[in-house]
Protein backbone atom coordinates (compact mmCIF):
# COMPACT_ATOMS: atom_id res chain seq x y z
CA UNK A 1 0.00 0.00 0.00
CA UNK A 2 2.80 2.19 0.50
CA UNK A 3 5.28 2.61 -2.03
CA UNK A 4 8.40 1.94 -0.25
CA UNK A 5 9.81 2.03 -3.68
CA UNK A 6 11.93 4.98 -4.37
CA UNK A 7 14.04 7.47 -2.69
CA UNK A 8 12.22 10.41 -1.39
CA UNK A 9 13.42 13.83 -0.59
CA UNK A 10 13.05 12.94 2.99
CA UNK A 11 16.08 10.90 2.71
CA UNK A 12 14.29 7.64 2.78
CA UNK A 13 14.37 4.70 0.55
CA UNK A 14 10.77 4.26 -0.38
CA UNK A 15 11.14 0.65 -0.93
CA UNK A 16 12.26 -0.23 2.55
CA UNK A 17 10.47 2.69 3.50
CA UNK A 18 13.09 4.92 4.49
CA UNK A 19 10.78 6.93 2.32
CA UNK A 20 12.28 9.75 0.46
CA UNK A 21 9.44 10.87 -1.61
CA UNK A 22 11.25 13.28 -3.64
CA UNK A 23 14.90 12.93 -4.21
CA UNK A 24 15.13 15.97 -6.32
CA UNK A 25 11.99 16.84 -7.94
CA UNK A 26 11.74 16.25 -11.65
CA UNK A 27 12.38 13.55 -14.19
CA UNK A 28 12.63 13.40 -17.96
CA UNK A 29 9.73 14.74 -19.97
CA UNK A 30 9.11 16.15 -23.38
CA UNK A 31 7.23 19.44 -23.50
CA UNK A 32 3.52 18.86 -23.96
CA UNK A 33 3.57 20.28 -27.44
CA UNK A 34 6.31 17.83 -28.41
CA UNK A 35 4.80 14.59 -27.20
CA UNK A 36 4.67 11.89 -29.89
CA UNK A 37 1.31 11.83 -31.60
CA UNK A 38 0.08 8.33 -30.85
CA UNK A 39 -3.21 9.23 -29.26
CA UNK A 40 -5.16 7.42 -26.60
CA UNK A 41 -7.06 5.45 -29.21
CA UNK A 42 -3.81 3.94 -30.49
CA UNK A 43 -3.70 0.29 -29.39
CA UNK A 44 -0.04 -0.23 -30.24
CA UNK A 45 -1.04 -3.22 -32.34
CA UNK A 46 0.71 -4.46 -35.41
CA UNK A 47 3.72 -2.22 -35.26
CA UNK A 48 6.88 -3.83 -36.62
CA UNK A 49 10.33 -2.26 -36.51
CA UNK A 50 10.25 0.65 -38.97
CA UNK A 51 13.10 1.25 -41.40
CA UNK A 52 14.17 4.29 -39.39
CA UNK A 53 15.38 2.04 -36.59
CA UNK A 54 12.83 2.90 -33.92
CA UNK A 55 12.46 0.29 -31.17
CA UNK A 56 10.86 -3.09 -31.78
CA UNK A 57 7.26 -3.64 -30.69
CA UNK A 58 6.18 -6.80 -28.88
CA UNK A 59 4.00 -9.20 -30.89
CA UNK A 60 0.47 -10.22 -30.03
CA UNK A 61 -1.16 -6.87 -29.24
CA UNK A 62 -4.75 -6.97 -30.54
CA UNK A 63 -5.92 -4.23 -32.87
CA UNK A 64 -8.11 -1.54 -31.34
CA UNK A 65 -11.80 -2.43 -31.35
CA UNK A 66 -14.91 -0.35 -30.71
CA UNK A 67 -14.56 -1.00 -26.97
CA UNK A 68 -10.94 0.16 -26.82
CA UNK A 69 -10.31 2.29 -23.70
CA UNK A 70 -14.03 2.60 -23.07
CA UNK A 71 -14.87 5.08 -20.32
CA UNK A 72 -17.41 4.55 -17.57
CA UNK A 73 -19.74 7.13 -19.11
CA UNK A 74 -19.49 5.62 -22.60
CA UNK A 75 -20.08 2.08 -21.29
CA UNK A 76 -23.06 3.26 -19.28
CA UNK A 77 -24.54 5.02 -22.31
CA UNK A 78 -24.21 1.93 -24.50
CA UNK A 79 -25.70 -0.31 -21.84
CA UNK A 80 -28.63 2.09 -21.43
CA UNK A 81 -29.21 2.00 -25.20
CA UNK A 82 -28.99 -1.78 -25.26
CA UNK A 83 -26.03 -1.85 -27.65
CA UNK A 84 -23.65 -3.32 -25.05
CA UNK A 85 -24.04 -5.82 -22.24
CA UNK A 86 -21.91 -6.23 -19.16
CA UNK A 87 -21.22 -9.81 -20.24
CA UNK A 88 -19.90 -8.70 -23.63
CA UNK A 89 -17.67 -6.08 -22.04
CA UNK A 90 -16.40 -8.49 -19.39
CA UNK A 91 -15.67 -11.16 -21.99
CA UNK A 92 -13.84 -8.61 -24.10
CA UNK A 93 -11.48 -7.84 -21.20
CA UNK A 94 -10.98 -11.53 -20.43
CA UNK A 95 -10.04 -12.14 -24.07
CA UNK A 96 -7.60 -9.23 -24.09
CA UNK A 97 -6.01 -10.39 -20.82
CA UNK A 98 -5.61 -13.87 -22.28
CA UNK A 99 -3.88 -12.46 -25.35
CA UNK A 100 -1.58 -10.00 -23.60
CA UNK A 101 -0.97 -10.74 -19.95
CA UNK A 102 1.00 -14.00 -20.07
CA UNK A 103 1.45 -14.13 -23.87
CA UNK A 104 2.33 -11.55 -26.51
CA UNK A 105 3.79 -8.56 -24.65
CA UNK A 106 3.38 -10.59 -21.41
CA UNK A 107 2.62 -7.58 -19.24
CA UNK A 108 1.98 -9.91 -16.27
CA UNK A 109 -0.35 -7.49 -14.49
CA UNK A 110 -3.12 -9.87 -13.39
CA UNK A 111 -2.36 -12.26 -10.55
CA UNK A 112 -5.77 -13.97 -10.50
CA UNK A 113 -9.02 -13.81 -12.47
CA UNK A 114 -12.38 -14.07 -10.76
CA UNK A 115 -14.06 -17.33 -11.88
CA UNK A 116 -17.41 -15.68 -11.12
CA UNK A 117 -16.84 -12.59 -13.27
CA UNK A 118 -19.13 -13.61 -16.13
CA UNK A 119 -21.82 -14.77 -13.71
CA UNK A 120 -21.73 -11.38 -11.99
CA UNK A 121 -21.97 -9.66 -15.38
CA UNK A 122 -24.96 -11.82 -16.30
CA UNK A 123 -26.66 -10.93 -13.03
CA UNK A 124 -26.11 -7.22 -13.65
CA UNK A 125 -27.50 -7.54 -17.17
CA UNK A 126 -30.57 -9.29 -15.81
CA UNK A 127 -31.09 -6.53 -13.25
CA UNK A 128 -30.78 -3.86 -15.92
CA UNK A 129 -33.25 -5.69 -18.14
CA UNK A 130 -35.72 -5.80 -15.24
CA UNK A 131 -35.39 -2.05 -14.72
CA UNK A 132 -33.02 -2.06 -11.77
CA UNK A 133 -29.85 -0.03 -12.20
CA UNK A 134 -27.70 0.43 -9.13
CA UNK A 135 -25.73 3.41 -10.35
CA UNK A 136 -23.00 4.54 -12.77
CA UNK A 137 -20.82 1.47 -12.07
CA UNK A 138 -23.61 -1.04 -12.78
CA UNK A 139 -22.06 -3.78 -14.92
CA UNK A 140 -18.65 -2.07 -15.12
CA UNK A 141 -15.63 -4.44 -14.86
CA UNK A 142 -12.98 -3.48 -12.30
CA UNK A 143 -9.59 -4.89 -11.35
CA UNK A 144 -8.40 -4.56 -7.76
CA UNK A 145 -5.01 -4.96 -6.11
CA UNK A 146 -4.22 -8.27 -4.44
CA UNK A 147 -4.11 -6.84 -0.94
CA UNK A 148 -7.84 -6.09 -0.85
CA UNK A 149 -10.02 -8.74 0.77
CA UNK A 150 -12.71 -10.53 -1.19
CA UNK A 151 -14.72 -13.28 0.48
CA UNK A 152 -15.17 -15.29 -2.70
CA UNK A 153 -13.21 -17.82 -4.75
CA UNK A 154 -10.20 -15.51 -5.08
CA UNK A 155 -7.30 -15.32 -2.65
CA UNK A 156 -5.93 -12.20 -0.95
CA UNK A 157 -2.17 -12.57 -0.59
CA UNK A 158 -0.26 -9.27 -0.90
CA UNK A 159 1.74 -11.25 -3.48
CA UNK A 160 3.22 -13.46 -0.76
CA UNK A 161 3.42 -17.24 -0.95
CA UNK A 162 2.85 -17.22 2.81
CA UNK A 163 -0.76 -16.21 2.14
CA UNK A 164 -1.22 -18.22 -1.07
CA UNK A 165 -4.11 -20.19 0.45
CA UNK A 166 -5.66 -17.28 2.37
CA UNK A 167 -9.38 -16.70 1.93
CA UNK A 168 -10.72 -13.79 4.04
CA UNK A 169 -13.85 -14.30 6.11
CA UNK A 170 -15.55 -11.18 4.73
CA UNK A 171 -15.23 -8.60 1.97
CA UNK A 172 -13.24 -5.45 2.53
CA UNK A 173 -15.36 -2.34 2.91
CA UNK A 174 -14.53 -1.08 -0.57
CA UNK A 175 -15.41 -4.44 -2.12
CA UNK A 176 -18.74 -4.33 -0.30
CA UNK A 177 -19.29 -0.92 -1.89
CA UNK A 178 -18.24 -2.18 -5.33
CA UNK A 179 -20.69 -5.06 -5.12
CA UNK A 180 -23.46 -2.74 -3.94
CA UNK A 181 -22.72 -0.43 -6.88
CA UNK A 182 -23.11 -3.31 -9.34
CA UNK A 183 -19.47 -3.45 -10.45
CA UNK A 184 -18.08 -6.67 -11.91
CA UNK A 185 -15.05 -7.90 -9.95
CA UNK A 186 -12.91 -9.06 -12.84
CA UNK A 187 -9.88 -10.16 -10.87
CA UNK A 188 -6.89 -9.11 -8.83
CA UNK A 189 -3.65 -7.49 -9.89
CA UNK A 190 -0.05 -8.21 -9.04
CA UNK A 191 1.86 -5.88 -6.74
CA UNK A 192 5.19 -5.27 -5.15
CA UNK A 193 5.10 -7.97 -2.47
CA UNK A 194 3.77 -6.72 0.88
CA UNK A 195 3.15 -3.43 -0.90
CA UNK A 196 6.91 -2.94 -1.16
CA UNK A 197 7.43 -3.06 2.59
CA UNK A 198 9.80 -6.01 2.74
CA UNK A 199 13.25 -4.83 1.68
CA UNK A 200 15.20 -1.72 0.74
CA UNK A 201 16.50 -3.55 -2.35
CA UNK A 202 13.19 -4.74 -3.76
CA UNK A 203 12.12 -4.45 -7.38
CA UNK A 204 8.76 -2.71 -7.78
CA UNK A 205 6.15 -4.95 -9.35
CA UNK A 206 7.76 -8.22 -8.20
CA UNK A 207 6.08 -10.67 -5.87
CA UNK A 208 6.79 -14.26 -4.93
CA UNK A 209 3.31 -15.27 -6.03
CA UNK A 210 2.97 -13.13 -9.15
CA UNK A 211 6.47 -12.62 -10.53
CA UNK A 212 7.46 -9.36 -12.25
CA UNK A 213 4.92 -6.98 -13.78
CA UNK A 214 6.22 -5.08 -16.81
CA UNK A 215 5.65 -1.52 -17.96
CA UNK A 216 3.52 -1.67 -21.14
CA UNK A 217 5.12 1.46 -22.56
CA UNK A 218 8.57 -0.12 -22.69
CA UNK A 219 8.51 -3.69 -21.46
CA UNK A 220 11.97 -3.89 -19.91
CA UNK A 221 11.15 -0.80 -17.83
CA UNK A 222 9.62 -0.84 -14.37
CA UNK A 223 5.92 -0.13 -13.72
CA UNK A 224 6.67 1.34 -10.27
CA UNK A 225 4.67 0.16 -7.29
CA UNK A 226 3.34 -1.04 -5.22
CA UNK A 227 0.09 -0.95 -7.25
CA UNK A 228 2.10 -2.11 -10.25
CA UNK A 229 -0.41 -4.57 -11.64
CA UNK A 230 -3.32 -2.16 -11.52
CA UNK A 231 -1.23 0.47 -13.29
CA UNK A 232 -0.01 -1.85 -16.05
CA UNK A 233 -3.44 -3.47 -16.43
CA UNK A 234 -5.31 -0.21 -16.89
CA UNK A 235 -2.68 1.10 -19.29
CA UNK A 236 -3.10 -2.15 -21.25
CA UNK A 237 -6.91 -1.76 -21.30
CA UNK A 238 -7.61 -4.89 -19.23
CA UNK A 239 -10.56 -3.28 -17.40
CA UNK A 240 -12.63 -0.12 -17.41
CA UNK A 241 -11.40 1.04 -14.00
CA UNK A 242 -8.94 -0.11 -11.35
CA UNK A 243 -8.13 0.26 -7.68
CA UNK A 244 -4.74 0.54 -6.02
CA UNK A 245 -3.63 1.23 -2.48
CA UNK A 246 -1.07 3.66 -1.12
CA UNK A 247 0.89 4.39 2.01
CA UNK A 248 3.40 6.62 0.25
CA UNK A 249 3.44 6.66 -3.54
CA UNK A 250 1.89 3.29 -4.33
CA UNK A 251 -0.98 4.78 -6.34
CA UNK A 252 0.63 7.96 -7.60
CA UNK A 253 3.89 6.49 -8.89
CA UNK A 254 2.52 3.50 -10.86
CA UNK A 255 -0.29 5.67 -12.20
CA UNK A 256 2.21 8.26 -13.45
CA UNK A 257 4.68 5.71 -14.87
CA UNK A 258 1.87 3.90 -16.69
CA UNK A 259 0.28 7.02 -18.18
CA UNK A 260 -2.79 7.04 -15.93
CA UNK A 261 -4.79 9.24 -13.62
CA UNK A 262 -4.21 8.18 -10.02
CA UNK A 263 -5.99 9.57 -6.98
CA UNK A 264 -4.77 9.11 -3.42
CA UNK A 265 -7.72 10.26 -1.29
CA UNK A 266 -7.55 11.90 2.10
CA UNK A 267 -6.99 9.19 4.69
CA UNK A 268 -10.47 8.21 5.86
CA UNK A 269 -12.46 9.13 2.73
CA UNK A 270 -12.59 5.47 1.71
CA UNK A 271 -12.94 2.80 4.38
CA UNK A 272 -9.85 0.64 4.82
CA UNK A 273 -11.11 -2.41 6.66
CA UNK A 274 -10.13 -5.61 4.91
CA UNK A 275 -7.06 -4.15 3.24
CA UNK A 276 -3.75 -5.69 4.26
CA UNK A 277 -2.20 -2.80 6.16
CA UNK A 278 1.11 -1.04 6.48
CA UNK A 279 0.20 2.20 8.25
CA UNK A 280 -2.99 3.18 10.03
CA UNK A 281 -1.99 6.83 9.71
CA UNK A 282 -1.19 6.80 5.98
CA UNK A 283 -2.91 3.86 4.22
CA UNK A 284 -5.72 4.39 1.75
CA UNK A 285 -7.08 2.79 -1.39
CA UNK A 286 -7.87 4.92 -4.43
CA UNK A 287 -8.82 5.01 -8.13
CA UNK A 288 -6.42 4.30 -10.99
CA UNK A 289 -8.03 5.11 -14.32
CA UNK A 290 -7.38 6.42 -17.82
CA UNK A 291 -9.40 9.61 -17.35
CA UNK A 292 -10.17 12.04 -14.56
CA UNK A 293 -13.91 11.52 -15.08
CA UNK A 294 -13.54 7.79 -14.46
CA UNK A 295 -11.56 8.47 -11.29
CA UNK A 296 -14.30 10.81 -10.08
CA UNK A 297 -17.01 8.22 -10.80
CA UNK A 298 -15.15 5.50 -8.93
CA UNK A 299 -14.32 7.80 -6.00
CA UNK A 300 -17.98 8.73 -5.67
CA UNK A 301 -19.19 5.16 -5.51
CA UNK A 302 -16.92 4.06 -2.67
CA UNK A 303 -17.18 6.95 -0.21
CA UNK A 304 -18.96 5.95 2.97
CA UNK A 305 -18.75 5.27 6.69
CA UNK A 306 -16.87 2.07 7.41
CA UNK A 307 -17.91 0.65 10.80
CA UNK A 308 -14.56 -1.14 11.02
CA UNK A 309 -12.48 1.98 10.31
CA UNK A 310 -12.87 4.92 12.66
CA UNK A 311 -10.96 7.21 10.26
CA UNK A 312 -14.04 7.39 8.03
CA UNK A 313 -15.99 9.15 10.78
CA UNK A 314 -13.85 12.25 10.24
CA UNK A 315 -14.74 13.26 6.69
CA UNK A 316 -18.31 14.53 6.99
CA UNK A 317 -18.76 14.12 3.23
CA UNK A 318 -22.45 13.95 2.24
CA UNK A 319 -23.50 10.47 1.19
CA UNK A 320 -24.95 11.80 -2.06
CA UNK A 321 -21.92 13.84 -3.13
CA UNK A 322 -21.08 13.17 -6.79
CA UNK A 323 -17.52 14.15 -7.67
CA UNK A 324 -18.29 14.01 -11.38
CA UNK A 325 -20.66 16.98 -11.09
CA UNK A 326 -17.85 19.43 -10.42
CA UNK A 327 -15.79 18.49 -13.47
CA UNK A 328 -15.55 21.49 -15.78
CA UNK A 329 -13.17 22.20 -18.69
CA UNK A 330 -13.05 25.77 -17.36
CA UNK A 331 -12.43 24.59 -13.81
CA UNK A 332 -9.00 26.24 -13.52
CA UNK A 333 -10.32 29.73 -14.18
CA UNK A 334 -9.62 31.87 -11.13
CA UNK A 335 -7.84 29.10 -9.19
CA UNK A 336 -4.60 30.00 -7.38
CA UNK A 337 -2.09 27.27 -8.15
CA UNK A 338 1.35 27.16 -6.55
CA UNK A 339 4.33 25.49 -8.21
CA UNK A 340 6.61 23.64 -5.80
CA UNK A 341 9.83 24.20 -7.74
CA UNK A 342 11.91 22.62 -5.00
CA UNK A 343 10.23 19.30 -5.83
CA UNK A 344 11.50 19.60 -9.41
CA UNK A 345 14.94 19.88 -10.96
CA UNK A 346 15.83 16.20 -11.09
CA UNK A 347 15.74 15.92 -14.89
CA UNK A 348 15.86 18.60 -17.60
CA UNK A 349 13.23 16.98 -19.82
CA UNK A 350 10.82 16.74 -16.91
CA UNK A 351 11.53 20.36 -16.07
CA UNK A 352 10.60 21.32 -19.63
CA UNK A 353 7.41 19.31 -19.35
CA UNK A 354 6.62 21.04 -16.06
CA UNK A 355 7.16 24.45 -17.67
CA UNK A 356 4.77 23.50 -20.47
CA UNK A 357 2.24 22.23 -17.93
CA UNK A 358 2.43 25.46 -15.93
CA UNK A 359 1.90 27.42 -19.14
CA UNK A 360 -1.17 25.28 -19.85
CA UNK A 361 -2.53 25.95 -16.35
CA UNK A 362 -2.09 29.66 -16.91
CA UNK A 363 -3.70 29.48 -20.35
CA UNK A 364 -6.68 27.74 -18.73
CA UNK A 365 -7.22 30.74 -16.46
CA UNK A 366 -5.31 29.84 -13.31
CA UNK A 367 -3.34 32.38 -11.32
CA UNK A 368 0.13 30.90 -10.96
CA UNK A 369 2.33 31.41 -7.90
CA UNK A 370 5.79 30.28 -8.95
CA UNK A 371 7.67 29.31 -6.91
CA UNK A 372 5.59 28.13 -3.98
CA UNK A 373 8.15 25.89 -2.37
CA UNK A 374 7.48 23.45 0.45
CA UNK A 375 9.51 23.62 3.64
CA UNK A 376 10.69 20.39 5.22
CA UNK A 377 12.03 18.61 2.15
CA UNK A 378 14.34 15.85 3.31
CA UNK A 379 13.61 16.38 6.99
CA UNK A 380 10.97 13.82 7.95
CA UNK A 381 12.02 10.65 6.14
CA UNK A 382 13.53 8.96 9.17
CA UNK A 383 10.48 9.80 11.27
CA UNK A 384 8.15 8.40 8.61
CA UNK A 385 10.17 5.22 8.46
CA UNK A 386 9.93 4.84 12.24
CA UNK A 387 6.16 5.33 12.15
CA UNK A 388 5.70 2.78 9.38
CA UNK A 389 7.75 0.11 11.12
CA UNK A 390 5.71 0.47 14.29
CA UNK A 391 2.34 0.60 12.55
CA UNK A 392 3.10 -2.26 10.18
CA UNK A 393 3.75 -4.71 13.01
CA UNK A 394 0.65 -3.63 14.89
CA UNK A 395 -1.61 -3.57 11.82
CA UNK A 396 -0.40 -6.78 10.20
CA UNK A 397 -0.77 -8.80 13.40
CA UNK A 398 -4.32 -7.48 13.76
CA UNK A 399 -5.12 -8.30 10.14
CA UNK A 400 -3.76 -11.84 10.35
CA UNK A 401 -5.81 -12.43 13.49
CA UNK A 402 -8.94 -11.41 11.56
CA UNK A 403 -8.45 -14.31 9.13
CA UNK A 404 -9.64 -16.79 11.74
CA UNK A 405 -8.38 -20.22 12.76
CA UNK A 406 -7.54 -21.31 9.21
CA UNK A 407 -5.09 -18.47 8.57
CA UNK A 408 -1.90 -19.83 6.98
CA UNK A 409 0.20 -17.53 9.19
CA UNK A 410 -0.84 -15.70 12.33
CA UNK A 411 1.82 -13.08 12.98
CA UNK A 412 4.65 -11.05 11.50
CA UNK A 413 7.07 -13.38 13.25
CA UNK A 414 5.53 -16.37 11.46
CA UNK A 415 5.78 -14.53 8.14
CA UNK A 416 9.50 -13.94 8.68
CA UNK A 417 9.98 -17.61 9.53
CA UNK A 418 8.04 -18.69 6.42
CA UNK A 419 10.26 -16.55 4.18
CA UNK A 420 13.40 -17.96 5.75
CA UNK A 421 12.17 -21.49 5.19
CA UNK A 422 11.11 -20.83 1.59
CA UNK A 423 13.93 -18.43 0.74
CA UNK A 424 14.59 -19.97 -2.68
CA UNK A 425 11.17 -18.84 -3.93
CA UNK A 426 10.53 -15.81 -1.74
CA UNK A 427 13.97 -14.25 -1.50
CA UNK A 428 15.93 -15.06 -4.67
CA UNK A 429 16.91 -11.41 -5.21
CA UNK A 430 16.31 -9.43 -2.02
CA UNK A 431 15.69 -10.10 1.64
CA UNK A 432 13.25 -9.07 4.35
CA UNK A 433 15.19 -6.62 6.49
CA UNK A 434 12.20 -4.26 6.63
CA UNK A 435 10.01 -7.01 8.10
CA UNK A 436 12.70 -7.87 10.63
CA UNK A 437 13.08 -4.22 11.66
CA UNK A 438 9.32 -3.96 12.16
CA UNK A 439 9.19 -7.11 14.28
CA UNK A 440 11.63 -5.50 16.72
CA UNK A 441 9.25 -2.62 17.42
CA UNK A 442 7.05 -2.40 20.50
CA UNK A 443 3.49 -1.11 21.01
CA UNK A 444 2.16 2.17 19.64
CA UNK A 445 2.34 3.67 23.11
CA UNK A 446 6.14 3.85 23.05
CA UNK A 447 7.64 7.37 23.20
CA UNK A 448 9.75 6.74 20.08
CA UNK A 449 6.64 6.09 18.01
CA UNK A 450 4.69 9.02 19.41
CA UNK A 451 7.58 11.41 18.86
CA UNK A 452 8.10 10.23 15.26
CA UNK A 453 4.43 10.60 14.43
CA UNK A 454 4.31 14.10 15.92
CA UNK A 455 7.36 15.10 13.87
CA UNK A 456 5.72 13.78 10.70
CA UNK A 457 2.54 15.78 11.28
CA UNK A 458 4.46 18.94 12.11
CA UNK A 459 6.81 18.86 9.12
CA UNK A 460 4.60 17.40 6.38
CA UNK A 461 1.30 18.94 7.37
CA UNK A 462 1.58 21.98 9.68
CA UNK A 463 4.89 23.46 8.51
CA UNK A 464 4.72 21.86 5.07
CA UNK A 465 1.53 21.81 3.01
CA UNK A 466 -0.62 23.88 5.39
CA UNK A 467 2.00 26.61 5.72
CA UNK A 468 2.64 26.93 1.98
CA UNK A 469 -1.05 26.94 1.12
CA UNK A 470 -1.76 29.60 3.74
CA UNK A 471 1.27 31.76 2.88
CA UNK A 472 0.27 32.09 -0.77
CA UNK A 473 -3.53 31.68 -0.39
CA UNK A 474 -3.41 28.67 -2.69
CA UNK A 475 -6.16 26.37 -3.90
CA UNK A 476 -3.67 23.65 -4.85
CA UNK A 477 0.03 22.95 -5.31
CA UNK A 478 1.51 21.25 -8.39
CA UNK A 479 4.83 19.53 -9.12
CA UNK A 480 6.15 16.69 -11.30
CA UNK A 481 4.89 13.26 -10.29
CA UNK A 482 7.83 11.15 -11.43
CA UNK A 483 10.92 10.52 -13.44
CA UNK A 484 10.72 8.28 -16.50
CA UNK A 485 10.62 4.55 -15.72
CA UNK A 486 13.95 2.87 -14.99
CA UNK A 487 15.11 -0.52 -16.23
CA UNK A 488 13.84 -3.36 -14.06
CA UNK A 489 16.84 -4.78 -12.21
CA UNK A 490 16.23 -7.59 -9.73
CA UNK A 491 19.86 -7.69 -8.66
CA UNK A 492 20.20 -4.04 -7.64
CA UNK A 493 16.57 -3.04 -7.14
CA UNK A 494 14.76 0.14 -8.12
CA UNK A 495 16.45 3.29 -9.40
CA UNK A 496 14.39 6.37 -8.61
CA UNK A 497 15.47 9.73 -9.93
CA UNK A 498 12.75 12.05 -8.63
CA UNK A 499 9.11 12.78 -7.92
CA UNK A 500 7.43 13.45 -4.57
CA UNK A 501 4.62 11.58 -2.87
CA UNK A 502 5.61 11.88 0.79
CA UNK A 503 4.17 15.28 1.69
CA UNK A 504 0.59 14.26 0.87
CA UNK A 505 1.12 10.72 2.17
CA UNK A 506 2.53 11.69 5.57
CA UNK A 507 0.04 14.56 5.99
CA UNK A 508 -2.82 12.23 5.06
CA UNK A 509 -3.91 14.72 2.39
CA UNK A 510 -5.25 14.01 -1.12
CA UNK A 511 -3.19 14.08 -4.31
CA UNK A 512 -4.00 13.32 -7.93
CA UNK A 513 -1.59 12.70 -10.78
CA UNK A 514 -2.54 13.41 -14.40
CA UNK A 515 -0.52 12.59 -17.55
CA UNK A 516 1.76 15.49 -18.48
CA UNK A 517 3.51 14.05 -21.53
CA UNK A 518 6.07 11.47 -22.68
CA UNK A 519 9.82 11.39 -22.35
CA UNK A 520 11.29 9.04 -24.94
CA UNK A 521 8.01 7.07 -24.97
CA UNK A 522 7.83 6.97 -21.15
CA UNK A 523 4.99 8.80 -19.35
CA UNK A 524 5.45 11.54 -16.79
CA UNK A 525 2.70 13.10 -14.72
CA UNK A 526 1.71 16.30 -12.95
CA UNK A 527 0.58 16.05 -9.32
CA UNK A 528 -2.08 18.30 -7.78
CA UNK A 529 -2.30 18.31 -3.98
CA UNK A 530 -4.14 20.35 -1.37
CA UNK A 531 -5.72 20.29 2.07
CA UNK A 532 -7.67 17.40 3.57
CA UNK A 533 -11.02 16.62 1.92
CA UNK A 534 -10.25 18.83 -1.11
CA UNK A 535 -10.79 15.99 -3.62
CA UNK A 536 -13.61 17.81 -5.41
CA UNK A 537 -11.43 20.85 -6.10
CA UNK A 538 -8.37 18.80 -7.08
CA UNK A 539 -10.41 16.70 -9.49
CA UNK A 540 -11.88 19.85 -11.01
CA UNK A 541 -8.41 21.29 -11.62
CA UNK A 542 -7.03 17.98 -12.86
CA UNK A 543 -9.93 17.59 -15.27
CA UNK A 544 -9.47 21.09 -16.68
CA UNK A 545 -5.73 20.42 -17.14
CA UNK A 546 -6.49 17.09 -18.82
CA UNK A 547 -8.94 18.73 -21.22
CA UNK A 548 -6.56 21.63 -21.90
CA UNK A 549 -3.58 19.44 -22.76
CA UNK A 550 -4.90 16.04 -23.93
CA UNK A 551 -1.42 14.84 -22.98
CA UNK A 552 -2.10 11.15 -22.42
CA UNK A 553 -0.82 8.72 -25.04
CA UNK A 554 -1.45 5.00 -24.87
CA UNK A 555 1.40 2.48 -24.65
CA UNK A 556 3.17 1.13 -27.75
CA UNK A 557 4.55 -2.02 -26.07
CA UNK A 558 8.14 -1.43 -27.12
CA UNK A 559 10.42 -4.29 -26.12
CA UNK A 560 13.19 -1.82 -25.18
CA UNK A 561 14.05 1.78 -25.99
CA UNK A 562 17.06 0.79 -28.04
CA UNK A 563 16.42 -0.06 -31.69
Amino acid sequence: MTDPRDTTADGIDRRAFVARSLIAGVAVTLPLACTPDAGPADSGAGRAVPADGTPAVAPGVPAADDLFELTVAAARERMEKGTLTSRALTQRYLTRIDAMDKRGPAVNAVIELNPDALAIADAMDAERKSGKVRGPLHGIPVLIKDNIDTADKMRTTAGSLALASSTPLQDSFIVERLRAAGAVLLGKTNLSEWANFRSSRSSSGWSGRGGQTRNPYVLDRNPCGSSSGTGAALASDFATIGIGTETDGSILCPAALNGLVGLKPTVGLWGRSGIIPISASQDTAGPMTRTVADAAALLTALVGLDPRDSATAQHGIPADLDYTKGLDPAGLKGARIGVARNLAGFHPDVDRALDAAVAALKAAGATIVDPADLAGVGKFGDAESEVLHYEFKDGLNRYLASLGPNAPIRSLAELIAFNEKDAAREMPWFGQETLIASEKKGPLTEPAYLAARAKCIRLARTEGLDATIAKHSLDAIVFPSNSPAWLTDHLNGDHFVGGDTSFAAVAGYPAVTVPMGLVHELPVGLTFTGRAWSEAALLKYAYAFEQQTKARRGPRYFVTLEA
